[in-house]
């Protein structure tokens, strides 16, 4: 189920739009790595390094057929230099939470973002384990109140981190993947996601288009322009909030981390 837009028709593979195609990737690998966890036949490295690798082999082979001419940026691929001359850069983690998906947790990712100009264009992210798709033309604002609760990485949590959701009041919550923990705020599940373990622009750039679109406040810790397809592609931290709430997020984080 796509959150936003209940069921939806099939689609001419030969007229999808970009977003379509953010879709139907996104909705396809996950697909395909619930399968592989079928029984519980695989179990930790093995099935973590399995489902990564046969889901950047279908995406890759995807987006060949269906924009041969667009560049990719992937976790799972090698990187090159041509990607930082094109108008139109896909970027793509095709697991993102692999140590939680290794474990049979729910908690894990696909991440599909088309950039233009360095920012998220269409994005789509799919929680596999919940037969969710959330994309960036339909998803829409969390309207509901406030949970008093701040999404924290299960393996990266930073004192920092802890500290904030002190002054401000929040009850930590630990969840795997960057795409879970965004999609949580999308919902209003929690108010807020910190980060400053470490990332790289294929753990935040789909999540943050789909944030951004739901009018979410998405920067760095300190405020700056979160951007993609650069060449150094380590993105270490991010806030994602209510926008309701942001400064109070922002001046909670000023001199903390």
């Amino acid at each position: 189920m796509t959150p936003g837009s209940g069921s939806r028709p099939a689609l001419p593979l030969g007229s999808l739009s970009d977003i379509d195609l953010a879709v139907e990737i996104a909705d396809g690998a996950g697909r395909i790595l619930e399968a592989i966890r079928h029984a519980a036949l695989l179990e930790h490295r093995v099935l973590g390094d399995i489902g990564d690798s046969l889901a950047q082999a279908w995406i890759a082979q995807v987006l060949r057929i269906h924009r041969p001419g667009d560049a990719v940026l992937s976790e799972e691929a090698p990187d090159g230099a041509a990607r930082l001359s094109a108008d139109r850069v896909w970027v793509i983690d095709p697991l993102d939470g692999t140590r939680d998906y290794a474990s049979h947790r729910p908690d894990y990712a696909v991440h599909v973002a088309l950039t233009r100009g360095g920012q998220p264009e269409s994005a789509a992210v799919s929680l596999p384990a919940t037969g969710e798709v959330f994309r960036s033309d339909t998803v829409s604002r969390p309207t509901g109140p406030l949970t008093g609760t701040m999404a924290v990485s299960r393996s990266r949590a930073t004192p920092g981190m802890f500290r904030v959701a002190e002054r401000l009041n929040l009850t930590p919550v630990a969840l795997g993947s960057a795409g879970v923990k965004t999609m949580a705020v999308v919902r209003g599940d929690v108010d807020v996601y910190l980060h400053a373990g470490g990332q790289y622009e294929w753990d935040s750039c789909a999540p943050v288009g789909v944030a951004r679109a739901a009018g979410l406040h998405c920067s760095r810790l300190d405020g700056s322009e979160l951007t993609y397809n650069n060449p150094d592609v380590y993105l270490p931290d991010l806030v994602i909030c209510r926008p309701e709430i942001a400064d109070r997020v922002m001046a909670a984080l000023a001199g903390t981390v």
